[in-house]
């Protein structure tokens, strides 16, 4: 019965994240009027707010682009990189807005890079803990995986208002600086929020497993 309501959750998270690979793509084939490629976008946002130490990396695969707090990098997918589209300079845009987080100690951001470590091993590794609790008849060992699930739930939670606000920092800065014209910014806002849609799914799809391994926990009692 928990495996069903899960259901729901995954088939929006499919639906996400088909909406976003979709929605990107169709705004990769849309010419930024100015001609700006995505790298050109971000460099010229870094160089406003004084971050002119902040380098930007291409590097291979799709929608791959994040930003490294632990070097200060922005790395930028190669569709995005040199790419003159809207979905380039959006998503350039994007990035450059987290490591301005970073830059400004934007609290959310901080938190989420704390709880990395943790939310990784539990990622990783609840599902054996889990497994192996049931195997065993250990419930300590299955209230130990719903702990550090409980972690990695957290961390995507907090992940929610960093992305939301690396969006808004990213359509203000290309309305300041004057990157896009008007008309491109509705544009700009649909791919990112596709993207942000995913987390929205992905979180809410971890809060159903967290739900699941509760009830479990309880039916081994």
């Amino acid at each position: 019965m928990s495996f069903i309501f899960l259901l729901p959750l995954i088939a929006f998270a499919i639906y996400a994240q088909t909406m976003v690979s979709k929605t990107f793509n169709k705004y990769l084939r849309v010419s930024s009027a100015k001609g700006i490629t995505g790298y050109d976008a971000a460099r010229r946002i870094l160089d406003a707010h004084g971050l002119q130490d902040v380098k930007i990396e291409r590097i291979g695969g799709k929608l791959s682009d994040h930003y490294d707090p632990r070097t200060r990098v922005v790395r930028l997918s190669d569709a995005v990189y040199s790419n003159a589209s809207i979905a380039s300079v959006s998503v350039g845009a994007h990035e450059v807005g987290h490591a301005i987080q970073h830059d400004e100690g934007y609290v959310p951001l901080n938190f989420r890079s704390f709880l990395a470590p943790v939310a990784s091993f539990g990622s990783k590794y609840v599902m054996i803990l889990v497994f192996a609790g049931v195997i065993f008849d250990m419930l300590h060992l299955i209230e130990l995986g719903i702990l550090f699930y409980s972690l990695a739930l957290l961390f995507q939670i907090v992940t929610l208002p960093v992305e939301f606000n690396a969006s808004s920092r990213a359509i203000a800065n290309l309305e300041d600086l004057n990157l896009v014209y008007e008309d491109e910014i509705v544009q700009s806002k649909k791919v990112l929020n596709a993207a942000a849609m995913t987390y929205v799914a992905a979180t809410a799809v971890s809060a159903g497993q967290l739900l699941r391994l509760i009830l479990l926990r309880n039916s081994r009692r």
